[in-house]
């Protein structure tokens, strides 16, 4: 089910390269259809998403928005205790990320120099959020939710309709909770195209946010630069560092968990202790038996899935900054202990309480997060994805005059001449 590599300096890093072209790989072969839908929505506008959401998701609704009044008759088809449950997801993750806000700053100096940054929300975000077979409610309240704390204007979110032409009731809930502005009933490609470039009823947006399947990825990675994107995400992750204290029970429930997902996602377990890796393999073949998404689990785990046994701790935590995870647990003994270790990692989980579905549903934190290595130098997503910043310059006459001579040979420097003009004017020089 799942492989066992004892670390020797070669086998883990040839693992390593393994998962890095599975990543780069994906996308490849449906770049020139994801292609041919961009730019019909370009030119055709409604026209072609209706067409698509019939071709794809069997069903279009006769108008694609939703209109606010059906909202609340949409709701009260949810489960209550269900309801209750967003409502305190979304408490926590407002908490987390109000934490994160920034204020505009200004400062003078004694000769009259006033300089500063203002930082102020997006006007219009455009939140895509899976409808199908993967419907995650947990998705609109991680991207809404630090928008709208950020100052976001306008949110706009694209669901796909169920297969009846109808939204997903637990979706439209967690939208309205999150704050939502307007939803429209479209997935695919085709929804990113009309959130990028607009179409006769959906607004176009300046940054476009949430996960999708690989038509989605790559209608986002294509049109980055037409708009903002959170992330180029690829398949989910989960790293776990255990010691010789740590539960292979729940170590085997955590791999799978992540496993679940999809066929291509990776479970990693690192870790000193030979036993808790024997351990660990026979809890993942007792515990899938009772699982309903085992031959997806299976295939994650057989292809992309590896228990890696290290000479000590330190070992473990060089090899962990390495892959740089997604997700990373820490179960250890001390586990407080390794956070100013861990330079590598999208969100990190500490102690045998804190697993990664924690993270994915309620506890605060993003679960956007950076795949594929990306955490060696992308951040998870953060009431900062959704602001922008500027900078402002103020000189008086004598503080320019002062500092002319120096921008001055800046600019001759670089020969740059009209740049140094610019300064000379003012000063006959």
């Amino acid at each position: 089910m799942i492989t066992t590599v004892t670390a020797d300096g070669k086998k883990e890093y040839e693992f390593i390269d393994m998962l890095k072209k599975r990543a780069e790989n994906s996308g490849n072969d449906v770049t020139p259809i994801v292609s041919e839908i961009i730019e019909n929505v370009r030119e055709n506008g409604d026209k072609a998403v209706y067409d698509y959401t019939v071709k794809f998701d069997g069903k279009a609704p006769e108008n694609a928005e939703i209109p606010l009044s059906e909202i609340d008759e949409l709701i009260s088809k949810c489960d209550k205790d269900y309801i209750e449950t967003i409502k305190k997801a979304a408490t926590n993750i407002a908490d987390f990320h109000n934490r994160q806000v920034q204020q505009s700053w200004l400062t003078t100096k004694n000769n009259g120099v006033i300089m500063g940054q203002r930082i102020r929300g997006l006007k219009r975000v455009g939140i895509y959020v899976p409808g199908g077979t993967a419907a995650y409610p947990s998705s609109v309240l991680m991207n809404a939710i630090p928008a709208k704390i950020a100052g976001v204007e306008e949110i706009i979110m694209c669901t796909p309709p169920q297969k009846d032409g109808t939204p997903n009731p637990n979706i439209i809930a967690a939208a309205k909770i999150a704050g939502v502005d307007r939803i429209f009933l479209m997935g695919g490609a085709q929804a990113v195209a009309a959130l990028a470039y607009g179409t006769e009823t959906v607004p176009k947006v300046d940054k476009i946010v949430g996960p999708g399947n690989i038509f989605v990825a790559t209608a986002k990675k294509l049109l980055y630069g037409t708009v903002d994107i959170d992330m180029i995400a690829g398949p989910s992750e989960i790293l776990i560092v255990a010691d010789e204290t740590a539960n292979p029970k729940y170590l085997a429930a955590d791999l799978m968990s992540q496993a679940e997902h999809d066929k291509l996602a990776s479970s990693i377990l690192l870790t000193n202790s030979a036993e808790i890796a024997e351990k660990t393999t026979e809890e993942l073949a007792r515990q899938i038996e009772t699982l309903s998404r085992k031959e997806i689990i299976s295939a994650s785990l057989d292809n992309f899935g590896a228990i890696i046994v290290c000479s000590d701790i330190e070992q473990v935590i060089d090899f962990a900054n390495e892959l740089a995870p997604e997700h990373l647990e820490v179960c250890c003994k001390n586990p407080m202990e390794y956070v100013g270790k861990l330079d590598n990692a999208g969100s990190v989980f500490l102690g045998n309480y804190s697993p990664e579905p924690l993270g994915d549903y309620f506890a605060g934190p993003n679960h956007v997060l950076p795949t594929s290595g990306t955490a060696r130098f992308f951040s998870p997503l953060s009431v900062d994805s959704f602001v922008k910043k500027s900078s402002f310059i103020y000189y008086t006459e004598d503080a320019l005059r002062k500092d002319a001579e120096d921008v001055i040979r800046f600019a001759d420097t670089e020969g740059l001449t009209a740049h140094a003009n610019s300064i000379k004017v003012r000063f006959d020089l």
